[in-house]
């Protein structure tokens, strides 16, 4: 097979080769084109040299090309992958240092909540730059994969506006089904069999079997109770399992972002997290990790170049959708897994025009979706306040209308459940000013709301958050990583 695949936001350079080694690892896809592209030539030039590596080393007839041409890059594709952020690391320093100032604590920020919001504002007219562009350079047909943040909002703009055949992924299904298969002791993840529905990071294992023993909550909740790692990692997600009767895919400090009960009272959500790593709840978590990931990549890039000499080894093909998929359409092999399609009757429950996360089956006639799935009503009711944040919030990107912005991120749950209208109000001026350089579509709307700002009488504080750590050095983390390597 020769086809062309466009990956965008090509500078992640460890999850791009990731995707790459993946795709690499289906045999009939040795003759294909990688074009990358990502507005950093610096980092282009990076990603390409480790994976020209990894091409010479297996001896494959893989083409590599690397431009910051997007068009280009985009002509004649059949398959587009963007894992995008748009503003870097400077603009999600402000989804987290701003809202701090208005008491939001957030681990991530990256899906709703303050940041996830703002993230979304930045991301969605650029979500629609690369639908146009595909529309009119990529292959007839071709098939957008979607891997940024936020996962629902962009899904839903490309679907919605950039009129595009788009599918979202992520990989939350798979860890916490990775976590459930341990807990009740399972020798291969294989002997877990799971339905799992409702929407990205707020998704939830409704029936679990193991070798086809129907698993039920109170048995689930007393194998992750016992589990001497998860049950200090995972508190708040054991409490949510037994308030709601199932499992949430998404990590502790995640889950806590998108309720409006665990993270807002600071002297309370010390109780709910756990500290060992940054995804168990850590204020601004993610933040740090990303930020010491780029500073160690940045550094110790000789290292990942010498890595890439090494064979590809499909037994270490990781779970990421994108290889499965381009497989099961290419080759019409079956493959089954959860993907982010808008709900069009699939979830009886959640409104037709959400972007659901959900069981579907994939060969060579597409991407289908199982349905009639009814959610448990309070996992339904929680995902339905998310979505209606998430729709707000796309349909304010794409309109530039910042009274509607306002209005999406006064809704969001945890903003809700800690900040007063006119604290809302005010953050969003502050954000939107902070970040006016991402957000062309409020340039009319930042001269007044700088205006509001001189003039408010809100108060804010400087606040680092209720479990704040600073960002690690490099030789802390080579010590780090030594420690751990010589305790086996």
């Amino acid at each position: 097979m020769s086809f062309k695949i466009a990956i965008i936001g090509a500078g992640s350079v460890g999850f791009t080769k990731k995707l790459f080694t993946d795709i690499l690892c289906v045999p009939e896809f040795r003759d294909i084109e990688f074009a990358l592209t990502d507005l950093s030539e610096h980092n282009l030039g990076m990603i390409k040299a480790i994976l020209d590596k990894v091409v010479e080393a297996n001896g494959l007839p893989t083409r590599v090309t690397a431009t910051t041409d997007r068009r280009k890059a985009l002509e004649g594709a059949r398959y587009i992958i963007s894992c995008v952020r748009v503003g870097g690391l400077e603009a999600y320093a402000d989804d987290i240092r701003i809202p701090l100032k208005y008491g939001i604590d957030q681990c991530v920020g990256d899906t709703i909540c303050a940041g996830g919001i703002l993230y979304g504002q930045r991301n969605i007219p650029v979500i629609l730059d690369f639908c146009k562009d595909i529309r009119e350079v990529a292959a007839t047909g071709a098939k957008f994969l979607n891997y940024a943040n936020p996962m629902a909002m962009n899904t839903w703009a490309a679907i919605e506006y950039g009129k595009v055949d788009t599918v979202g992924l992520c990989h939350g299904v798979q860890h916490g089904a990775e976590q459930i298969a341990e807990v009740l002791g399972a020798k291969s993840r294989h002997e877990l069999d799971y339905v799992c529905s409702g929407i990205n990071h707020q998704t939830w294992f409704i029936d679990l079997r193991l070798n086809g023993r129907k698993i039920g909550k109170d048995e689930l909740v007393a194998a992750f109770e016992a589990h001497p790692v998860y049950s200090q990692q995972e508190k708040l997600r054991i409490d949510v399992l037994k308030r709601f009767g199932v499992y949430s895919t998404e990590s502790n400090g995640h889950l806590s972002e998108y309720l409006p009960w665990y993270r807002k009272r600071p002297d309370e959500i010390t109780r709910w997290i756990d500290m060992s790593d940054w995804i168990h709840g850590e204020t601004g978590g993610y933040l740090r990790y990303s930020t010491e990931t780029r500073n160690w990549f940045e550094t110790e890039y000789p290292q990942f170049l010498d890595a890439a000499s090494k064979p590809i080894d499909p037994a270490n093909r990781s779970n990421e959708h994108a290889s499965h998929i381009l497989e099961a359409l290419e080759t019409n092999r079956v493959y089954r897994g959860h993907f982010n399609v808008r709900n069009n009757g699939v979830i009886t429950n959640l409104p037709q025009d959400a972007i659901i996360e959900s069981p579907g089956f994939v060969d060579r006639f597409g991407i289908n979706m199982a349905a009639g799935i009814t959610l448990p009503e309070a996992c339904a009711a929680t995902c339905m306040a998310s979505i209606n944040v998430q729709r707000m919030s796309v349909h304010a990107a794409v309109s530039g209308d910042i009274d509607l912005l306002k209005l999406a991120v006064l809704h969001d749950p945890l903003v809700g459940a800690v900040s007063t209208p006119e604290e809302v109000w005010q953050m969003v001026d502050e954000m939107v000013v902070a970040q006016a350089q991402w957000l062309p579509q409020y340039a009319h709307a930042v001269p007044a709301a700088r205006e509001r700002l001189s003039k408010s009488a809100v108060k804010t504080r400087e606040w680092a958050g209720a479990a704040r750590r600073n960002v690690r050095s490099i030789e802390e983390l080579r010590a780090e990583k030594a420690a751990l390597k010589q305790a086996g």
